[in-house]
């Protein structure tokens, strides 16, 4: 689940796991994956959003895990699910999927007192070409961006690796929400802007995670609208969305993944 820029928490320094936590936060970022994986398989035409929630809660339910999403400030359910121009932090409803339409899942999962947090983008049925280029590039951001997660990059590497491949494909790039980090809370310090100046932000050191999430709009604008639920954002243009997430540990050899089977 994305954070509003700024909105959440100060600016402390961005805390570094110890090997007995990041047991705990890799535990979690597997049941966070396997909802992923269930979702993906029960997601097609005809299928509600809020039957793909129930998906979710059987996944945690069997891992002995706890939702972060669910109740958090008041959110109903398990799963974020955003359809079509729906860019993050869509109710669950009953609604039936329809062929073509671009579904985003942003769910999460408690192990241990320790978070993952994860969203993905993917296409129900057959979709055109347009949209599956919208997906493609939300993915090739987010890689970027975790190709940068290494120690003594900085916060700004991130931001500009997502942002230099969104803009080179010409899609917009909300301003106010964004990635975060992430412990014994969903949302701890910092902000991770998917935008930024190369070199300038936080040092990034091993035992630091962190939940990158690009969010791209299909019609090249960057605004967004909140709908009167207090929670769904959409496109301000009704073009359509993509939003993909990953927690990523800055490894001292590299990034890791938490949030991948």
């Amino acid at each position: 689940m994305c954070a509003s820029r700024g909105s959440r928490f100060g600016r402390t320094a961005i805390a570094q796991r110890s090997p007995e936590q990041l047991r705990s936060m890799r535990a979690a970022g597997r049941v966070v994956a396997e909802m992923h994986a269930a979702i993906r398989a029960a997601a097609r035409p005809g299928v509600t959003t809020l039957q793909l929630d129930a998906v979710g809660r059987e996944v945690i339910a069997s891992r002995g895990a706890i939702s972060n999403f669910l109740g958090y400030h008041g959110f109903p359910a398990v799963i974020c699910a955003s359809v079509n121009d729906e860019v993050i932090h869509g109710i669950p409803n009953e609604r039936p999927l329809e062929e073509g339409d671009l579904l985003s899942i942003d769910c999460g999962a408690i192990v241990d007192g320790w978070h993952g947090d994860a969203a993905f983008t993917m296409g129900i049925g057959t979709i055109t070409p347009e949209a599956q280029r919208l997906i493609n590039t939300a993915e090739a951001a987010l890689a970027a961006a975790i190709h940068e997660m290494r120690p003594h990059r900085r916060l700004g590497d991130v931001g500009s690796a997502i942002e230099t491949v969104v803009a080179a494909a010409g899609y917009g790039n909300p301003h106010h929400y964004c990635g975060h980090g992430i412990g014994r809370a969903m949302h701890e310090d910092p902000d991770v802007e998917n935008r930024g100046r190369p070199g300038k932000g936080h040092e990034l050191l091993a035992g630091m995670v962190l939940a990158i999430e690009p969010m791209l709009l299909g019609g090249g604008s960057d605004d967004v609208v909140q709908l009167d639920d207090g929670w769904t954002i959409v496109t301000a243009d009704g073009s359509p969305a993509a939003h993909v997430e990953h927690t990523v540990l800055v490894g001292a050899n590299g990034p890791e993944i938490l949030t991948r089977l």
